[in-house]
């Protein structure tokens, strides 16, 4: 089998090439960068390419692409966040239009004004978003879906290589403490990308050829438990405190409001999007991509995280 990996320079990418080339498949690894290490990709055969210009004009001939590129940030410019997820979702269906597709969303498609709880596949995309992440990730994905894909939502991956996550809760910590929002009781769907990789060899590789699936840890957790695991993981001497929802909110308005006069390129610790994901529940029914897709995560688990 022949599959192509969009994002293969980034964390989701990479560990994709990694595990099918360990498994004797024939990648091909795409990423924006100019050049990579090879053990980035498994040994895979590596080609620059940035979506956001256009198709391939020489696409290798492949089965199945599995196409992770697109921004992982809930901060910038909406133009960038459209070319990078939409326009670069475009390019990838053009240049392979008769393999298998499979698109590596996001839980950001659901509702972000109120809670997820055990969300079905049904209940996104939805009419309006906080952010431009959430309405072009959503718009990639009607995209990807009038072209029969398949559609895999994680939320929050972790693990191994996680720039986005774990860099985000560890830079929050303050001395003893770690300032959080909400109450610390509401329940989350985490994604290993152990388990996200599993779901996209699943998708690319077996007899499913297009469909929508939540794609998460065994069960949801609390964020107090998945905090403290991970302080004590990485050897943190630091505890959990809370701020009510409604007193953080106002905050947050007023941080982006200052970072976005001052035009910082990097978002501020704290935003409404971070707010709506961590405070809320956000959990996921994962009982389509078990059931379809034969998919048997692994529980969350933050052991190891010293070493990531």
């Amino acid at each position: 089998m022949r599959i192509a990996v969009t994002g293969a320079s980034g964390f989701v990418g990479g560990a994709v090439c990694r595990t099918l080339a360990s498994e004797g498949v024939t990648t091909f690894a795409f990423g924006r960068r100019p050049a990579l290490a090879p053990k980035h990709v498994g040994g895979a055969v590596y080609r620059s390419w940035d979506l956001t210009r256009g198709p391939l004009a020489d696409p290798p001939r492949v089965d199945a692409v599995v196409h992770c590129a697109g921004s992982v940030t809930d901060w910038g410019r909406a133009a960038d966040l459209f070319a990078a997820n939409l326009t670069g979702t475009r390019s990838a269906l053009a240049a392979f239009p008769g393999a298998r597709f499979v698109h590596v969303s996001t839980a950001s498609v659901y509702d972000p004004f109120r809670p997820s709880v055990m969300a079905r596949e049904d209940e996104a995309p939805v009419e309006r978003y906080m952010n431009a992440y959430g309405a072009s990730k959503a718009a990639a994905e009607r995209l990807a879906l009038d072209r029969g894909a398949i559609i895999l939502r994680p939320h929050a991956v972790y693990g191994p290589g996680d720039t986005t996550l774990l860099p985000r809760v560890l830079s929050a910590v303050r001395g003893p403490l770690l300032p959080a929002v909400g109450t610390g009781r509401q329940r989350v769907s985490l994604t290993s990308i152990g388990n996200l990789v599993r779901a996209c060899v699943l998708a690319a590789t077996g007899p499913v050829a297009s469909g929508v699936f939540n794609i998460a840890d065994a069960a949801p957790v609390t964020i107090d438990d998945a905090f403290r695991e991970i302080l004590r993981e990485r050897g943190i001497r630091a505890r959990p405190v809370y701020v009510p929802v409604r007193a953080a909110r106002p905050l947050a308005a007023v941080a982006e409001g200052l970072f976005l006069l001052a035009r910082r390129p990097e978002p501020p610790r704290i935003t409404r999007y971070a707010i709506s994901h961590l405070a809320l529940e956000r959990t996921l029914d994962i009982t389509a991509a078990r059931e379809v897709l034969g998919y048997d995560p692994a529980p969350t688990s933050f052991a190891g995280a010293a070493r990531w």
